[in-house]
C-alpha cells in the first residue's frame, strides 16, 4: 500500500487496524494516515492512507489507487460474512485491489471475481503434533486454548500456581487490554497465554506450542467441533517465520467422547500439518444498499436472496434482530420517511458490545432512538453517561462490563450525526476506556500472574551469584522489583503474602543469595552501623533481633566480668565463616567498651581472687558482687569481719553505712541499667537513678535495685546515708557538749532530705529505720506568738529480740505479701502497746517491770499535749529490702 500514491485496508478486528495503523504511520506520517473504526477515528484533512475495520470501510470504488481486504474467508462467518462479501465484491482500487485470506477462499475468488489473479504464499516452517501433555509439564512459551470464561480461568489460575502465571486472551477483553497481556507475554515477563479462538486472528505472538483445552465451543447457536481449518487457523499461530511449532492437546481437562480422552483424530492432525482443508462452497450475503421507503421495504431487501449460486442469505444477525423486534413496537410504527428509516436502521446496527442478546440489546437501542428521534443527544447527557462508567473499583467481570458499556458510547459519539460537540465526547469516551483497559490489565495481571514466582522459576537454575536479588535500604530482598521478603537484622523472612505453595521457593531464593548479602551487611555493622547494637536480654542486640548471647563464666563471684564469652545466634548461620569470624571479633572489641561502667564491679572480683586479702574480707566481698553492690548490714555479717579489714575493703570503694554496704559507683544509672541488660540483675532499674521516688513509682513489690523503703517514698541508698550521717553527726555534737548526760536530746535538720525530694515525714521514718526517735515539739496554743520550738530526737538503736521480731515479720510478710501500710500500722500498734505497758501496770497500783528509777515531771506550761511522731521504722524494717527484691526477681 506504501507504494501508491494512496491506499484503504479493511481489517476484520480493531487492534489490526490499529496495529498496521501505526506502522504506516511511520513511514508516511501523522498527517497522511487515518484510523477509521467503529469507536475511534483519526482522520486529518489530507489523509492519503486510510486504516478501518471491515464494517468501518468506505463502500467505494476507485477513490484509492490501493485497496486490500484482509482474512476475507471471513465471508464464510453466519454474523458478520456479509460484510466481507460485499467489500470483497465491491471494493476496488484504481490501481490494485489485494485479496488477502485462507486458501480455502480460493474458489470463491475465482467464482465472484474471474478474473483475479491467484498468488500462494508457503509457509516457512512446519507445525506437528506433539500429542498430549499435562498443564504442569507445558513448555515454555505455550499458549493453552480454552473455549469458555470458565475454563480460561481455570488454566489461568493453574499456571499461576505451578509457573507463575500467564497471560489472558479473551474476546470479551477491550483491544487495549488484550494487547498489554500480549505485550507482558512477548516481554517475556510470563512463559504462557490463555486465550480462546480470538487468538487465532490477528494476533502475531513468539509461540512454540499450542495446547488445546477443548475441542468443541458454542458458536452461538450450538456446541460443535471445531472444523480441521478452525484448529489449523489456531494451531498455526506456533513458530513463525523459519521457526517451527507444535500443537496438541492438553491431559485432564476434559473429554471428547465418552470414554476417550481428550485428542485429535489421525485426519485432523493430516489437515493440519499438511494445510490441508476442505475449500469454502459459499459465502453469505446480505443487500448493503437496502432501500429506506419503509421499514417493511428495508426488511425486505435485507431478507432478500442473491442471485449467486456461491452466495447464501445470510442468517439472521444482531441489527436484524433488533430491527424486527422494534418493527413491530410503537416506536417502529413511529418511523415514517426515508431519512427517519435510514436513522433508524444505522441506530440499530448499533454493535452488541455487551453481549446482551436480542431483547436486552434491543431495549438499549430503543432508549437511543428516543433521543435520537428529536435531534441530537446533548453533550451534558452523554457527558453525564460517560462520567457513570468512569470508576475503576470492581473485579474483573465488573471492568469487563464497564469497558463494553463504554465502547457503546464510544460508538456512538462516533456517529457525525448523533452527538453534539462530538469530538470531545468522542475524546471523553476513548479516555475512560483506556483508563478501564488498564484497569482491567492490573486485576488480570494481580489474579493471574505472580510475576515473583515467574522470576524465580527462570533464575532458580543459575548460579547464586547470578541470581538477581537485590536488598533494598528498607531490608527488602527483591527479585527485579519483586519482594521476596525481608531482612530484620540477620534473619531472612519469606513475604508473608506468599503462599503455601510458594514459600519454600521464595526461602530457597532467598538462601542462595543471602550469604554475599549477609557478609556486605556485616561490614557495615561494624564499619557504620555500630552505633546501633545495644544490649538488651543478656545479648547484642541489632534492630531487635539478637545477635549474641552474652554469658559470664563461672560463679558471679568468680570475678569474670571482664571476659565475657559470646554465642552467635541462629540468624548467622547462612553467614559465611570468615565474615562470622570477624563479625565475632567485632562485637567483641565493642562489648569490652560497653563493660567499662563494670569496672568497680570488676574490681571487686580482683579482691574476692586475691588471698591476702582474707576469708572474711573475701566472703564479704563475694556477697557484696552476689547482690550486684548493695547489701543490708544485717545481711552482711559484719560481726566476722575484723575491724582492720574495713580501711582495705573502703579503698575498693566499700562504703560502710548505718543500714547498707554499698559500692557507690555501681549507683550510678550506667552501671545500674548495663547490669539490668545483661541479665545480671533481674531486679527493675530506674534508667535515671533519681534520689527520690514518689509512692506508686515502682510495680507493688518491686523496688527498684539501689533504693530503699522511706515511708511511702524510696530514697537511694548512698543518699540515705548522707542523711542517717547528719543525723549522726548532730548525735555526736550533742554529747560532745554534754559528755555527763546519757542519750542527750539533740536536733536534726532535715533540709538536706527536703531538697533532694524526701518528704519530711517520710525522712522521720526513714531515721527510726537507723534508730532515731522523734519527739514532737508542743504546737504554740491559739493566740500565741513566736518561734516554734525544734523536734527533739534520740537515739535507741534496737535490742536483739526486736531485731528478730522484725526478721519475723519480714518472712511473714514476704509469704503472704502483706501491703507495706498493714506492715507498717501492725508494728505502730505493737510499739504503742509496749510505751504504755508501764504506764498502765502504774495505774492499777502495780509496780513497773523495769528498774528504772522515775523521774520526776518537770514543771511546765500547761498547753495541748505533744503529738506522738510516728518515727518507726521504714517499711519492711529497711535491711531486708534489696535481698527481698533480689529473690522475687
Amino acid at each position: 500500500m506504501c507504494g501508491h500514491s494512496s491506499g484503504m485496508m479493511g481489517f476484520p478486528l480493531r487492534l489490526l487496524a490499529r496495529e498496521v495503523y501505526d506502522r504506516v504511520r511511520a513511514i508516511k506520517g501523522d498527517k497522511q494516515v487515518a484510523l477509521i473504526t467503529g469507536e475511534e477515528r483519526i482522520e486529518p484533512p489530507d489523509a492519503r492512507y486510510f486504516l478501518c475495520t471491515a464494517e468501518a470501510m468506505p463502500r467505494v470504488s476507485g477513490q484509492h489507487a490501493f485497496v486490500a481486504i484482509d482474512e476475507a474467508q471471513l465471508g464464510a462467518d453466519p454474523e458478520r460474512g456479509h460484510i466481507f462479501t460485499d467489500r470483497l465484491m465491491n471494493v476496488r482500487g484504481r490501481e490494485e485491489t489485494m485479496i488477502l485470506g485462507s486458501a480455502t477462499l480460493e474458489p470463491m475468488v475465482k467464482a465472484l471475481i474471474p478474473g483475479a489473479e491467484i498468488t500462494t504464499r508457503p509457509r516457512f516452517s512446519t507445525l506437528s503434533h506433539a500429542g498430549v501433555c499435562k498443564l504442569s509439564r507445558l513448555p515454555k512459551r505455550s499458549a493453552v486454548v480454552a473455549f469458555s470464561v470458565e475454563q480460561v480461568y481455570a488454566m489461568a489460575e493453574a499456571l499461576r500456581r505451578f509457573r507463575g502465571g500467564a497471560a489472558v486472551v479473551m474476546g470479551a477483553l477491550s483491544p487495549e487490554t488484550r494487547n498489554k497481556q500480549v505485550a507482558m507475554f512477548q516481554s517475556g515477563e510470563v512463559d504462557y497465554i490463555v486465550a480462546t479462538d480470538a487468538i487465532g486472528m490477528g494476533l502475531n505472538l513468539d509461540l512454540d506450542h499450542v495446547a488445546f483445552a477443548a475441542l468443541s465451543k458454542f458458536d452461538g447457536r450450538r456446541k460443535r467441533r471445531l472444523t480441521p481449518s478452525e484448529m489449523a487457523q489456531i494451531a498455526g499461530r506456533a513458530g513463525r517465520h523459519q521457526r517451527d511449532g507444535t500443537f496438541g492437546t492438553l491431559s485432564g481437562t476434559g473429554k471428547g467422547d465418552p470414554g476417550e480422552p481428550l485428542a485429535f483424530t489421525d485426519e485432523e492432525v493430516y489437515a493440519v500439518e499438511e494445510h490441508k482443508f476442505a475449500p469454502l462452497t459459499h459465502l453469505f450475503w446480505r443487500d448493503a444498499t437496502p432501500r429506506f421507503d419503509s421499514l417493511r421495504t428495508l426488511i425486505a431487501d435485507l431478507e432478500a436472496r442473491p442471485d449467486h449460486a456461491v452466495l447464501r442469505a445470510a442468517p439472521e444477525a444482531i441489527d436484524m434482530a433488533v430491527l424486527r423486534r422494534l418493527a413491530d413496537d410503537d416506536i417502529g410504527r413511529s418511523v415514517r420517511g426515508a431519512g427517519s428509516v435510514r436513522r433508524f436502521w444505522e441506530a440499530c446496527s448499533l454493535p452488541d458490545f455487551r453481549n446482551l442478546g436480542v431483547e436486552q440489546h434491543a431495549r438499549f437501542v430503543a432508549r437511543l432512538w428516543d433521543d435520537l428521534a428529536q435531534g441530537y443527544l446533548g453533550a451534558d447527557f452523554v457527558a453525564a453517561r460517560i462520567a457513570e462508567l468512569d470508576r475503576m473499583q470492581g473485579d474483573i467481570d465488573t471492568l469487563q462490563g464497564r469497558i463494553a458499556a463504554i465502547r457503546s458510547w464510544a460508538y456512538i459519539c462516533q456517529r457525525p450525526d448523533w452527538v453534539l460537540a462530538r469530538d470531545e465526547m468522542a475524546a471523553r469516551a476513548r479516555a475512560v476506556e483506556a483508563k478501564l483497559s488498564d484497569a482491567l490489565h492490573a486485576r488480570l495481571t494481580e489474579r493471574f500472574v505472580n510475576r515473583r514466582t515467574t522470576l524465580l522459576m527462570k533464575s532458580l537454575g543459575q548460579d547464586a551469584s547470578a541470581l538477581p536479588v537485590t536488598l533494598e535500604p528498607d531490608g527488602q530482598l527483591t527479585v527485579e522489583g519483586e519482594s521476596i521478603g525481608r531482612l530484620e537484622g540477620f534473619r531472612f523472612h519469606v513475604d508473608p503474602n506468599a503462599g503455601v505453595a510458594d514459600r519454600r521457593m521464595l526461602l530457597a531464593a532467598g538462601e542462595k543469595a543471602l550469604p554475599a548479602l549477609l557478609a556486605e551487611r556485616a561490614d557495615w555493622l561494624l564499619s557504620q552501623g555500630i552505633a546501633e547494637l545495644e544490649i538488651s536480654g543478656g545479648a547484642i542486640r541489632w534492630q531487635g533481633r539478637a545477635l549474641a548471647d552474652i554469658s559470664f563464666p563461672g560463679q558471679p563471684g568468680a570475678g569474670n566480668f571482664g571476659a565475657p564469652r559470646l554465642a552467635l545466634s541462629r540468624d548467622l548461620a547462612l553467614l559465611p565463616e570468615a565474615a562470622k569470624t570477624k563479625l565475632e571479633a567485632g562485637l567483641t572489641q565493642w562489648l569490652d567498651r560497653q563493660l567499662e561502667p563494670l569496672a568497680p564491679l570488676r574490681k571487686l572480683a580482683e579482691a574476692a581472687r586475691d588471698p591476702e586479702a582474707g576469708s572474711q574480707a573475701r566472703a564479704l566481698v563475694i556477697t557484696l558482687i552476689e547482690a550486684r553492690g548493695v547489701i543490708s548490714r544485717e545481711d552482711a555479717g559484719l560481726e566476722h569481719l575484723p575491724k582492720d579489714m574495713r580501711p582495705y575493703l573502703r579503698k575498693l570503694g566499700v562504703t560502710f553505712g548505718a543500714l547498707d554496704i554499698f559500692a557507690a559507683p555501681l549507683l550510678k544509672p550506667a552501671p545500674r541499667r548495663l547490669l539490668h541488660a545483661l541479665g545480671l540483675d533481674l531486679r527493675p532499674v530506674n534508667d535515671a537513678m533519681l534520689p527520690v521516688l514518689a509512692e506508686g513509682g515502682w510495680a507493688k513489690g518491686r523496688l527498684p535495685a539501689g533504693y530503699r523503703y522511706a515511708g511511702s517514698q524510696a530514697i537511694r541508698v548512698d543518699l540515705a546515708e548522707k542523711i542517717l550521717r547528719a543525723a549522726f553527726d548532730g548525735r555526736a555534737v550533742a554529747a560532745a557538749l554534754h559528755p555527763k548526760e546519757r542519750n542527750r536530746a539533740f536536733r536534726v535538720d532535715l533540709s538536706l532530705a527536703v531538697s533532694i525530694g524526701l518528704e519530711a515525714e517520710n525522712a522521720r521514718r526513714l531515721l527510726g529505720s537507723a534508730g532515731f526517735r522523734c519527739d514532737k515539739a508542743r504546737t504554740l496554743p491559739e493566740g500565741a506568738f513566736g518561734p516554734p520550738a525544734p523536734d527533739r530526737w534520740h537515739w535507741r538503736p534496737r535490742r536483739p529480740q526486736e531485731q528478730g521480731r522484725e526478721r519475723d515479720d519480714r518472712a511473714a510478710d514476704r509469704r503472704t505479701d502483706r501491703a507495706p501500710q498493714q506492715r507498717r500500722a501492725r508494728r505502730d500498734d505493737r510499739d504503742r502497746t509496749e510505751r504504755s505497758a508501764p504506764d498502765a501496770a502504774q495505774a492499777k497500783g502495780k509496780p513497773r517491770d523495769d528498774k528504772r528509777p522515775q523521774r520526776p515531771a518537770r514543771p511546765g506550761p500547761k498547753g495541748p499535749p505533744r503529738p506522738v511522731a510516728d518515727t518507726g521504722p521504714a517499711r519492711a524494717g529497711g535491711a531486708f529490702d534489696k535481698l527481698a527484691d533480689l529473690l522475687k526477681g
